[in-house]
């Protein structure tokens, strides 16, 4: 088999012991790694037409794997205007209304990535910029992608004026007093009655935006990610884009398993697993347990300072526990959606009595995990959960002192025990760290870097919330390398650099493990490597 990459000069990382390898160049033919040794030795495997890349000493890390990330959807809900740094509701009001100046005679304003955190404790609500929107049909999702706000118009057009009943237990239109919509929706279900109202872009327009997404996403050091959804064309998107050798990341697609799925349903999905191309394939099913607690969905054990996430997302949580053990038996892994502690500790009993009843040892994870009491951690390990950890989410939507939203929700107690990836690692549990994008950004030293700082991004110099629960440089490095390897059942193939594994690379200007934290999302990202070829290239090399 011909040599098709090699690389030169190398400083090669193992995200096992930390260490480097002695060797300092590798070869790479037929998507995989095939030798390792000294410059001399491995340049003399190049034939004229062999790729030869010298890295003057640049550090190579296996393929960095985001553990969650939507990328259909989310090249899809980041078009538009992005709201995300905005921190009060005058600046919400001024990034709106130059938007509206901008807006064609009877256009949609789309905005994301607003944070709830702007109402300063006020009702989420369109109330703050009705004289903004006043006549513009206008939606902007919340960035937990759980919830949006409608304008009056944007209401009116879809015809919703007053509450509604959903069979996903804890989407709502929410209404005042006098049962009219103040304009925020929660779920999908909800947010679906206004946006298909709206004109929707083109199927070619969404297939470019995706492919645009997925080629920066390689460029931030991306090699693959765990697509947490197959809605709509995602999975007509990645064939396509496969086959046409434009698919820049190796991606793992979990379909939905929504309330309301019959066996027919059920029976579809496990025949579904193992579908794909030659870069992608489905394995897994992604299913919800709860919402999220800024909007007042999630599953607690006690209600929120509200009163509110009292009720888990499937109407009767024994059929979700069925499912589990259906699937379970049939072999295929789950990702489940639980961000309350009474979400994460109704998915751990549904596994334990899944395993009791017997089955082909399928890998279960749970995603997200943001607060958890102390007799939660253990069950991870002991049942062999996976644990699917967004620190940047901690970093970016909650303060160390706790007056952001989500933490007055929880009160005291529950908001110190927030994303606890160092109790949970510490308790033997494997954690797989990831964005969740479009939720927080995808560039995966980003990631990583707020897995050790758990600061604000934007603000460096702001205090840490919950320091006792970072992990170590060589711990991040696992959660994107080795442990997104094991939770996809590919760690005799992924998660290193050895000979016979895939030639999935991320080249670095710098040691991830020698960074400060603080620094690390600056290193540049010289060269990402996706089955033996180059998927981005540093104009350095």
């Amino acid at each position: 088999m011909d040599t098709s990459l090699i690389l030169l000069s190398a400083r090669l990382l193992d995200p096992v012991t930390g260490d480097f390898l002695p060797q300092t160049a590798l070869a790479a033919a037929g998507g995989r790694i095939t030798a390792l040794g000294g410059n001399q030795e491995i340049r003399a495997l190049a034939d004229a037409s062999t790729t030869v890349i010298d890295l003057k000493g640049a550090v190579v890390t296996p393929g960095l794997v985001d553990g969650h990330i939507h990328p259909v959807s989310g090249a899809e809900m980041t078009h538009g205007l992005d709201l995300s740094r905005c921190t009060d509701v005058e600046q919400v009001r001024e990034e709106l209304a130059r938007a509206v100046r901008d807006l064609a005679p009877g256009g949609w304003l789309h905005g994301w990535g607003l944070d709830p955190n702007v109402f300063a404790g006020g009702p989420v609500a369109t109330a703050p910029f009705d004289s903004v929107l006043d006549g513009v049909p206008a939606l902007l999702q919340l960035f937990d992608a759980h919830s949006m706000l409608a304008s009056r118009r944007a209401l009116e057009l879809a015809g919703v004026d007053g509450p509604r009943t959903f069979g996903q237990a804890t989407a709502e239109v929410v209404c005042d007093a006098a049962r009219r919509p103040t304009g925020l929706l929660l779920e999908d279900a909800a947010c679906e009655l206004v946006e298909r109202t709206a004109p929707q872009p083109t199927r070619g327009e969404r297939r470019e935006r995706l492919a645009a997404t997925l080629r920066a996403m390689a460029a931030a050091g991306l090699t693959g990610g765990h697509a947490m959804d197959a809605n709509g064309d995602s999975l007509a998107f990645y064939a396509e884009l496969d086959a046409a050798g434009q698919l820049p990341l190796r991606l793992r697609v979990a379909p939905w398993c929504q309330p309301g799925t019959g066996p027919d349903g059920v029976r579809a999905l496990i025949g579904q697993q193992g579908a794909g191309g030659r870069l992608w394939r489905t394995d897994g099913v992604k299913i919800f347990m709860d919402g999220t607690i800024d909007n007042g969905t999630a599953w607690l054990e006690r209600p929120d300072c509200h009163g509110e996430s009292r009720h888990a997302f499937w109407p009767d949580p024994e059929e979700y526990t069925r499912l589990i053990g259906e699937l379970h038996r049939a072999g295929v892994p789950t990702a489940t959606h639980a961000i309350g502690d009474a979400a994460v500790r109704h998915v751990l009993d549904a596994v334990e009595k899944a395993q009791e009843g017997g089955g082909r040892g399928a890998r279960h994870r749970v995603e997200h995990i943001e607060t958890v009491p102390d007799d939660t951690l253990r069950r991870f390990a002991g049942l062999g959960v996976i644990a699917s950890m967004q620190p940047t989410h901690c970093c970016d939507f909650t303060r160390a002192d706790h007056t952001d939203n989500w933490s007055r929700r929880l009160g005291e107690e529950r908001a110190a025990r927030a994303w606890r990836c160092r109790d949970l690692h510490d308790s033997g549990a494997v954690v797989v760290l990831g964005s969740d994008w479009p939720i927080a950004p995808y560039p995966p030293l980003e990631v990583m870097a707020g897995a050790r700082h758990r600061r604000p991004t934007r603000d460096l110099a702001r205090p840490p919330h919950g320091p006792e629960q970072a992990l170590t440089a060589l711990e991040a490095l696992q959660g994107m390398t080795v442990n997104a390897a094991y939770a996809a059942g590919e760690e005799h193939e992924a998660g290193r650099i050895a000979i016979g594994h895939r030639a999935d690379l991320t080249v670095l200007a710098a040691d991830p493990l020698a960074t400060a934290a603080t620094e690390l999302p600056q290193v540049p990202v010289l060269l990402t490597v996706l089955d033996g070829e180059p998927t981005h290239r540093d104009a350095r090399l």
